[in-house]
């Protein structure tokens, strides 16, 4: 029977059957990079994640294996929770630390009151377009192989929800932040936003996903600890 796993019992685990399992991404680490190590430690070929990370953001992945795969689109669906660090007036093309700056504005006037009226302004329901370093899918390729080619290419805004948006540290022009918001919403996209709004830019300098809907990441294991998991599971 398909079962979400408790990492506590690593002799009941039946990756064949199917397990749904929480893993701590690894900086640097692309979500198939994940992936396929879990592939190999697990020894089933029936894997995938719910849910892309991106390789410099760290935090939840939820696996499935087996049966388990078929809930997949579930867990996609559930809201994110996030915790991360942007910085204004400065840009990149990728709005992380994957790309080289390419702007850079001064930023001694924006005031704490600024930040936080523009702060409002995304909470709720709104527009958003994906980053063009994003796995996103235009014409049937995936628009970020374009953006390192240097091609830029129209990307259709989505809806989606920012349920929670709040500042935790403020130390212009670096902000901390948590977020909670819906499928499909882009941290990036946000940040590129509200940097834009200030009129001086933003990037994103770290980004850590907390929670997928009940899941968190405080629950979740690293690859060293799912591999010496895995392994007195064998002994």
């Amino acid at each position: 029977m398909s079962s979400e796993v408790n990492p506590t019992e690593p002799q009941s685990l039946n990756f064949q059957e199917g397990e749904m399992l929480l893993v701590d991404k690894p900086l640097e680490w692309t979500s198939f990079d994940v992936v396929k190590k879990m592939r190999g430690l697990t020894r089933v070929k029936k894997i995938g994640h719910a849910g892309t990370l991106d390789p410099l953001a760290t935090g939840l992945l939820i696996l499935c294996t087996g049966k388990m795969t078929k809930q997949i689109e579930r867990f996609q669906a559930m809201e994110k929770a996030y915790t991360g660090v942007f910085v204004l007036g400065k840009t990149t093309p990728s709005v992380d630390l994957e790309t080289e700056f390419d702007s850079q504005q001064p930023t001694d006037h924006i005031t704490l009151n600024q930040l936080e009226q523009t702060r409002q302004t995304f909470l709720g329901t709104i527009e958003q377009v994906p980053p063009q370093h994003s796995a996103v899918k235009v014409d049937g390729k995936r628009v970020y192989k374009l953006a390192r080619q240097g091609k830029t290419v129209e990307i259709k805004s989505r809806q989606v929800e920012i349920k929670e948006f709040n500042f935790t540290e403020v130390d212009l022009p670096t902000v901390h932040f948590e977020v909670v918001c819906s499928k499909g919403t882009y941290i990036r996209s946000l940040v590129r936003d509200l940097g834009q709004s200030l009129g001086v830019g933003a990037y994103l300098k770290e980004l850590r996903r907390t929670r997928i809907g009940q899941y968190r990441v405080d629950d979740a294991q690293t690859i060293a600890e799912w591999t010496q998991t895995l392994k007195e599971a064998r002994e």
